[in-house]
């Protein structure tokens, strides 16, 4: 048996699956992450994260079937993310969340100024945003000196589960590669001037790929987490990539679209390539690389329309926006509630809806808002072709119960989306990275299987054409705007 750990944004889930792919059985703890002051996020990397692993962990090896054997594990999560410990891996702040938590706006400004913007992206293959990590280390020098002081070490959320099973400091490249501007990406390794300079006194983990066999589950942990003590610990990798790997996102070309509270994509490519507007990062195999990106809202936008009018029943409003023409007769929204991250970086940004008249409907706001979404995928999806084109893409998330969304980013980006047989998630590719690490499956076992595909429809193809250049001028013809209102907002 091999066990599978992802610890996401809203909950932990585990897996038990075997060496062929099937799922024993599954386990899953809900939790939330604090939000103390606008624009921080945080977690308690000891309450939620090491007892939801400890917990999952427990249930999971009461489930195994008689007679058999665990042969690894291997735990995922949200990233990159930023934990600072002490010398005993207590964790001596909570831990600073991915690109939502964006406190360090002052830092990523003035690290671009020391280093420069041209060298950063240059090195590390990706510029300074909220989702890098090394400004976030320079918030907490600079704010909580004496956290930063007393810290021994600093860990991603896997890195810090691997070191309390096996008390190995050590951190994946993918993560590593999303520590900005700590890591020189090109190279696969440490870009140790700048990555000194940030961390001081503390050491640089050891860099390992997320299938590597990084140590052995300690007495210590064995009794906490009821995993044998000796168990073999695989790195894993941040969450979003290892969902990747489970669904055979593996060979250049491959793209996947995930769909969830925001949307995610991931590509991967076959050389090195580095853009201002994407995400250049290592890959999950063993020198690999891959391109990312990501927006701000998503799902909810749809879950913020829900509610402001009225609460509807899902399928009610879904029907409502299948009795809507594609095109939402001239509706056209800017889906920018939350600012936007890929790829405008724009934290001040807004939403617009343009269009509206007398006319429209509940209906017309839901196809909007998912034709909107929609059109941000496809100004992505053609920053990626300009360096490496998609050859296959495979969605997942939870937001493919959605026709209409599902439907409107094949018919406006002309793309067709394989939809996988199993969509567990991160877990299960967590999985299959600790059976290629402990040589219980060859390194090219691939578990995933196509169940369905959502095909463009070509008749909207034109009129999606013509609605897309109208909706890309929105955000530079209202970005001034924007901002004003923005800094009169006193939220």
């Amino acid at each position: 048996m091999l066990l599978g750990i992802d610890m996401g944004t809203g909950s932990t889930k585990g897996v038990l699956v075997d060496t062929m792919g099937t799922v024993i059985a599954s386990e899953t703890i809900a939790h939330s992450m604090d939000l103390p002051r606008p624009g921080w996020a945080e977690v308690d990397a000891d309450a939620v994260w090491w007892r939801e692993v400890c917990a999952i962990s427990a249930a999971l090896v009461a489930k195994m079937p008689a007679h058999a054997t665990l042969g690894a594990v291997c735990v995922s999560g949200v990233g990159p993310c930023l934990l600072l410990c002490d010398a005993d891996l207590r964790p001596l702040r909570p831990a600073i969340l991915y690109g939502i938590d964006t406190r360090a706006h002052v830092e990523i400004a003035s690290l671009t100024e020391e280093f420069g913007e041209k060298d950063i992206l240059d090195r590390a293959g990706t510029l300074l945003s909220s989702q890098a990590v090394g400004p976030k280390i320079e918030w907490v020098r600079r704010h909580e000196p004496q956290v930063f002081e007393a810290a021994a070490g600093w860990y991603g959320s896997n890195s810090y589960i691997a070191a309390r099973l096996t008390g190995e400091y050590v951190m994946d490249h993918h993560t590593a590669s999303q520590c900005d501007p700590l890591y020189a990406t090109r190279e696969f390794g440490w870009n140790r001037q700048w990555a000194e300079r940030i961390c001081g006194h503390l050491p640089l983990p050891r860099l390992v790929w997320p299938s590597e066999i990084v140590g052995q589950v300690t007495a210590a942990a064995a009794e906490q987490t009821g995993l044998p003590a000796g168990l073999p610990v695989a790195a894993g990798t941040v969450d979003a990539y290892s969902e990747a790997f489970s669904v055979g996102v593996r060979r250049p070309g491959d793209q996947m679209l995930m769909y969830g509270s925001t949307m995610f994509l991931v590509q991967v490519i076959d050389e090195y390539h580095s853009d201002p507007t994407l995400w250049t990062t290592a890959g999950v195999e063993p020198g690999s690389l891959a391109l990312a990106a990501g927006t701000s809202t998503a799902g909810t936008l749809i879950n913020w329309l829900q509610t402001l009018t009225g609460g509807a029943p899902f399928d009610e409003l879904t029907a409502e926006a299948l009795g809507v023409p594609p095109g939402s007769e001239g509706l056209l929204m800017l889906p920018y509630l939350a600012g936007e991250r890929t790829p405008v970086f724009d934290p001040q940004a807004r939403g617009v809806l343009a269009g509206l008249t007398l006319r429209h409907g509940r209906g017309h706001l839901f196809r909007a808002a998912y034709e909107g979404i929609a059109f941000g995928i496809r100004q992505i999806l053609e920053r990626f072709d300009d360096g490496h084109s998609g050859t296959r893409t495979v969605a997942v998330g939870g937001g493919l119960k959605s026709p209409v969304w599902a439907q409107a980013i094949s018919d406006v980006t002309g793309r067709s989306q394989l939809v996988p047989e199993q969509a567990i998630g991160a877990s299960y590719g967590d999985a299959l990275l600790a059976g290629i690490g402990a040589g219980l499956v060859p390194a090219d076992t691939d578990w995933a299987r196509i169940a369905r595909e959502i095909e463009p429809d070509p008749r909207n193809r034109a009129m999606y054409d013509e609605l897309f250049a109208t909706w890309a001028q929105l955000y530079p013809a209202t970005r001034e705007q924007m901002h004003r209102l923005a800094a009169a907002d006193p939220g």
